[in-house]
């Protein structure tokens, strides 16, 4: 059984669902900490100037909280939903595929959003859906298993009966590939490759939020035979 996982991103990018389609089992590691500056809160979108980072603004007051804590700053940014709503349907109303898709993304932005987590899991969900993605989804922090980056990880793969760990090239930095072979579970990395496509006028830009991909191609598959699992070698 291949398992794979990320943590709950913002609008994530195409990647993050290729990743689910080559898994069995796909882990949402709601319960890591929350990276400042990274992706769970933002994501790029390309618009008439270009990329652009849609934010979410966070209230952490610079503390260190796991990703399923994390509290969306309405009161400090009253219109951020609005604004993020206004900027796709403003980048995105002359694609092609923006009036199959777009009431989903109105009627999420009109809801009062309280957590992160919340906010972000509706959104990958929905995604999931767009592409025709269905695999089973499981929240880390229901795992009874801990330990640090790789010793979770290989926890949370042992709980789940892996024989194989997909996994994101940047996890080659941490990963103890050793203990995953004495446990009997193979590690492979995933060789995504974004598929080029039609955008808005520009040069083209890979690695947008997936929405970006959604809306002018309407979510066809990409093709598998360009993203291979590449065994590890040490």
């Amino acid at each position: 059984m291949i398992v794979s996982g990320h943590q709950p991103n913002y609008l994530p990018w195409l990647g993050f669902f290729d990743k689910m389609l080559q898994c069995d089992v796909f882990i949402v590691e709601d319960c890591v900490q929350f990276e400042k500056h990274g992706f769970t809160n933002r994501n790029k979108i390309k618009t008439f100037q270009g990329a652009k980072w849609l934010t979410v603004p966070v209230e952490h007051a610079g503390r260190l909280l796991p990703i399923n804590e994390i509290v969306i700053a309405n009161k400090a940014e009253l219109d951020w939903a609005k604004q993020h709503w206004l900027t796709l349907k403003h980048n995105y109303s002359r694609a092609p595929f923006w009036e199959k898709f777009s009431d989903f993304f109105e009627q999420t932005y009109n809801r009062k959003w309280m957590r992160l987590i919340d906010l972000n899991m509706h959104l990958i969900k929905g995604l999931m859906k767009f592409f025709s993605i269905n695999k089973p989804l499981v929240m880390a922090s229901s795992l009874d298993v801990s330990g640090q980056k790789s010793e979770l990880v290989l926890a949370q793969c042992k709980a789940l009966g892996a024989t194989t760990l997909l996994s994101g090239v940047g996890a080659r930095d941490y990963l103890n590939l050793q203990r995953f072979e004495e446990e009997g579970i193979k590690v492979v990395f995933q060789d995504f490759r974004c598929p080029v496509y039609p955008q808005l006028a520009g040069e083209f830009v890979p690695n947008l939020s997936a929405v970006d991909y959604l809306f002018w191609t309407g979510g066809k598959m990409w093709r598998s035979a360009d993203m291979q699992l590449m065994r590890c070698v040490e």
